[in-house]
């Protein structure tokens, strides 16, 4: 049997091991979720010290020709001359603080790979998003690794297959889950987080990746 469904919902997934590990999808890409990465008190600690110090801002972007705010603050942490553009928003590199490094070596233990760079959002409520995307651009290489890691409220993650419309799957990320995206993933998948009429709390999502020369 496969580790995917048509329409396949973990909204709350049970403990497997130590890091509560689930394979969400293992064709075209691989998809591993660790449930608790972090303890609870420790992803709260982490919540409140990033929320405070990172240097967030408020990007914009073209739509049909009007100029909008993105729903969502962002930030760019990297080595120093590891840039990175998506949606015609370029990132230049802020220097790592010790929060930052502490999470990228705990993350690169898992993920088995060093990473230079992170992405991270704020999703201020429910209205904030993200987009239907793939993580393929030219800077991140052919196969990347993106480990994403949550902190503060629990959101939707929703995946589709770009060819085979009814391969689908959701996710609650829940404080301190780590999410680990492999492989031909970004060839073959889009994930989105959507807005929710639900009353949410403030989270943080830090996308580590490796940004190529």
């Amino acid at each position: 049997m496969r580790l995917w469904d048509n329409q396949r919902d973990i909204s709350h997934p049970g403990s497997v091991n130590d890091l509560d590990k689930q394979v969400i999808i293992d064709t075209d890409g691989l998809v591993i979720l660790y449930g608790n990465f972090l303890k609870l008190a420790e992803s709260d600690r982490l919540f409140g010290e990033l929320y405070k110090s990172i240097n967030w801002r408020q990007e914009q972007i073209k739509i049909f020709g009007k100029i909008r705010p993105i729903p969502r603050l962002t930030a760019w942490y990297a080595d120093e001359g590891k840039s990175y553009t998506y949606s015609g928003i370029e990132h230049h590199a802020q220097p790592w603080n010790p929060t930052l490094k502490s999470i990228k070596s705990q993350v690169e233990d898992i993920a088995e790979v060093t990473f230079n760079s992170v992405l991270i959002n704020l999703y201020r409520d429910g209205k904030d998003s993200m987009s239907w995307h793939s993580d393929d651009e030219p800077e991140l290489g052919k196969n990347p690794i993106i480990a994403s890691v949550s902190l503060g409220g629990t959101r939707r993650f929703a995946g589709k297959h770009k060819i085979s419309k009814d391969r689908k799957f959701n996710i609650d990320l829940t404080s301190g889950s780590l999410l680990l995206m492999k492989g031909e993933t970004q060839h073959f998948w889009q994930h989105q987080i959507p807005k929710t009429s639900r009353v949410v709390e403030p989270r943080i999502n830090l996308t580590f990746r490796m940004v190529k020369s």
